[in-house]
């Protein structure tokens, strides 16, 4: 799940890696899309290692940072959270973004609110 990929992503960027390869899912490759969308990543793709696919990430750095600070877990298994597009605020005064899983799609606060669309609250990422 996407709780595992954004620890992965935030030590692979600490650890000032190009790229990272993660078993295939697809919500982990939607989430990576949007992340990438948002340009918090380079990009992600699936590829065929072997029998399995995995997804290929390429982590993005502005002057030699991480653009991945740090995340916050909004809705978890024990206690799943659901906004109204109407609810949705900014995240770290606009510095950041939240993610969100619709009947659209996964996509970030910025998408949702223009759709008006809600749904599950995913996670913050600045």
């Amino acid at each position: 799940m996407y709780y595992d990929l954004l620890s992965k992503l935030k030590n692979a960027s600490r650890a000032e890696k190009e790229k990272m390869v993660l078993p295939f899912s697809k919500m982990d490759l939607a989430v990576l899309v949007t992340l990438a969308e948002a340009g918090y990543i380079k990009g992600a793709e699936r590829e065929a290692a072997g029998k399995k696919s995995v997804i290929a990430v390429r982590l993005a750095y502005k002057d030699k940072e991480s653009v991945i600070t740090d995340f916050k877990l909004m809705s978890k298994p024990s206690r799943r959270l659901y906004i109204d597009y109407r609810n949705l605020r900014s995240v770290r005064q606009g510095h950041g973004a939240a993610v969100i899983s619709t009947s659209r799609g996964i996509m970030t606060d910025r998408q949702a609110r223009k759709n008006k669309v809600g749904g599950e609250y995913l996670f913050q990422i600045w």
